[in-house]
């Protein structure tokens, strides 16, 4: 797919709700399409810089299925069903890894293991899953940053001790809510003092950075209990907390309550937004983006020259998606049950892992705006001699009708003429600025995704 002239529609649409969607990557699975001549893993892969590449793992299992869920996950696992999928993992990392080659220019910059809830597996598997990541693709987990997605549950003193072990620099927990009310009316059956327990054993874990997750728009949740959760997590002085706008998605277990236009829930979302954010910078955070909160002291996390806007991304697992300059590619994507369970049964069953077979064509235009988006949606903003060097021009020359309207809007800071960011108020408004920056093709392929 290409496009050659910016979206004209772009500025009508930010003045609409600030909770369109949470744009965590671009294009969206939605806008993905069949790829007709299911390229090569090889051809994709040979030209690419390969010295600072991204490495994923997706374990697409879940003990329940949260009420705001739309992850690709399914609820359990039949027996064998585990050991099959990382039977699988194995033969498309041989296939990947092969693809990328065995020189010295493959070096992996960073990698995480998430879904689904990698924790699911026993241990026994998460020494499995991490022998892929080491023996099978080259990854050295001990000397590069390792991210593991884990829920309450399943974040139990053996699982916990096998990823301390291998490598594993950052817990991200899933919490959601301290207030056991606001946790069944997120359809998370969970009880606060097992979610105390499970923050206990990952910080004896010493796990260096605990990153928890939280939910703010739930139904019954005021200022005082949003308060509350807040300061319960205070209290385990994470490294990282997240502060994530709750969403009702269809297929997912809220949906019955509709996604139409809600003023009041946005106005609740945008205040309970503002109140948690001040109260972590008033306790020593700083802010990275509109969700993401880290100590001031924190021990630094992440590769200095890995970057998301340009580097290339490897993704193992059936929800996983890669990353090339021209292609970002995946499996099928879908949210309800029976979809997904049919998708990882394919994928279990499946022996030949050397061709991409779903995605979406990344020409220049979609690589400026991919990489205005991503930079932008970062308090730090956008360094416009990286765009520069990058593309040869400006995101203004480029993009003027939609940062016009950001400005208008007092979405765009002053003050610093070589870096283009947000102001606290464009952060507030990130889901309304990202979806904004779509171009009118991924908009287009995205309105015509059947869901499934």
């Amino acid at each position: 797919m290409t496009t050659t002239t910016a979206p004209p529609t772009a500025a009508t649409r930010t003045g609409a709700t600030p909770y369109q969607s949470y744009v965590y990557a671009y294009p969206h699975k939605t806008a993905y399409r069949p790829l007709p001549h299911r390229p090569t893993l090889d051809s994709l892969w040979a030209a690419e810089p390969k010295d600072a590449v991204s490495l994923y793992l997706h374990i697409p299992f879940c003990e329940v299925r949260c009420g705001f869920c739309n992850l690709f996950t399914r609820i359990g696992a039949p027996d064998g069903l585990t050991g099959a999928y990382l039977d699988a993992l194995e033969r498309q990392a041989d296939a990947v890894r092969e693809a990328l080659g065995d020189g010295d220019e493959v070096r992996f910059a960073t990698a995480a293991f998430g879904g689904g809830t990698p924790t699911f597996l026993t241990t026994a598997e998460l020494e499995r899953l991490c022998d892929i990541a080491e023996h099978r693709m080259g990854a050295d987990l001990r000397a590069v940053p390792l991210s593991v997605e884990a829920s309450p549950a399943t974040a139990t003193a053996d699982r916990l001790a096998v990823l301390a072990a291998r490598g594993a620099t950052r817990l991200s927990l899933g919490v959601q809510s301290f207030v056991d009310s606001e946790a069944r009316a997120a359809v998370r059956p969970q009880r606060r003092a097992d979610v105390e327990s499970a923050l206990g054993r990952v910080r004896d874990a010493r796990i260096p950075v605990l990153n928890i997750d939280l939910i703010y728009g739930i139904d019954g949740q005021t200022e005082a209990t949003w308060r509350r959760s807040l300061d319960a997590a205070l209290a385990w002085q994470p490294e990282e907390l997240y502060l994530y706008p709750l969403y009702v998605r269809p297929l997912t277990g809220l949906s019955r309550r509709g996604g139409g236009p809600d003023p009041a829930w946005d106005e609740q979302r945008l205040r309970l937004y503002r109140a948690g954010r001040d109260h972590l910078l008033a306790h020593g955070y700083t802010q990275h983006s509109m969700r993401m909160f880290r100590r001031a002291d924190a021990p630094p996390h992440g590769a200095d020259d890995y970057a998301c806007q340009t580097d290339g991304m490897i993704g193992l697992g059936c929800g996983a998606r890669s990353y090339t300059a021209a292609l970002h590619y995946s499996f099928d994507y879908a949210v309800g049950m029976q979809e997904i369970r049919a998708i990882i049964d394919d994928y279990v069953g499946a022996t030949d892992f050397s061709r991409a077979e779903v995605g979406y064509s990344m020409d220049a235009y979609e690589a400026r705006r991919r990489h205005l988006l991503q930079s932008l949606l970062q308090a730090e903003g956008l360094r416009l001699d990286d765009y520069r060097a990058r593309f040869g021009g400006s995101p203004a020359d480029d993009f003027a009708p939609e940062l016009t309207a950001f400005g208008a809007l007092g979405w765009l800071a002053d003050g610093d003429p070589e870096t283009l960011r947000l102001s606290p108020e464009g952060l507030a408004h990130s889901d309304a600025v990202g979806p904004a920056l779509f171009s009118p093709a991924v908009r287009a392929a995205m309105a015509a995704y059947e869901r499934k």
